[in-house]
């Protein structure tokens, strides 16, 4: 494998790996949960890796730029799928609806922008990076279940995914307030 293959290498293990969290996650053995929340972590950053180098070796790929964001959607969906039908809280549960709508709704957003020719105006923000962290580290928390040095790691990864879901309804009101003009004109013409 080369350097310039190894973007979408990582992209397409993260993939791979959504079965193999599956199995840890209801595995269950004395090791399932923090081996689970392993495949999570190393995913998440794997996906920070990928579009790092694919930027700064310039190789993105139209096969890369797709596959990027499935990856994403498919691991945090399936760990939010996994948490909900885990603990069905209210909390998780509505937490879990806004996170796997938003993704729904801002993906359709970015195709439909693409579609007019101004996928630009609804690149990743800021904000969206910080959704995106915290949604990261707080799932992330949830799958290992257990307390670690004292600390409630499930309770702290519960909050984050509440703070995470509160900013990924900022990011949409934002996204859709960006396309709304966009929007408008392919409606009126």
């Amino acid at each position: 494998m080369n350097l310039q293959s190894l973007p979408n290498t990582l992209t397409i293990g993260r993939i791979i790996a959504v079965p193999l969290f599956v199995v840890l996650f209801y595995w269950g053995g004395p090791f399932g949960d923090p081996l689970a929340a392993l495949v999570f972590i190393l995913a998440a950053v794997t996906d920070w890796i990928d579009g790092y180098l694919a930027r700064k070796l310039g190789v993105t790929t139209p096969l890369g730029e797709f596959l990027d964001p499935v990856a994403d959607k498919l691991m945090v969906a399936i760990a939010l799928i996994l948490l909900v039908a885990h603990d069905t809280r209210a909390v998780i549960v509505v937490s879990a609806m806004v996170i796997v709508g938003r993704e729904i709704t801002v993906s359709a957003l970015r195709e439909w922008m693409a579609h007019l020719g101004a996928r630009a105006k609804v690149k990743v923000s800021s904000l969206g990076k910080w959704k995106t962290i915290l949604q990261m580290v707080g799932l992330s928390l949830m799958v290992y279940r257990s307390d670690l040095l004292g600390l409630p790691i499930y309770e702290i990864g519960i909050v984050l995914l509440v703070i995470a879901a509160i900013l990924t309804l900022w990011s949409m009101v934002l996204y859709l307030q960006i396309a709304w003009p966009e929007l408008r004109k392919s409606t009126v013409a």
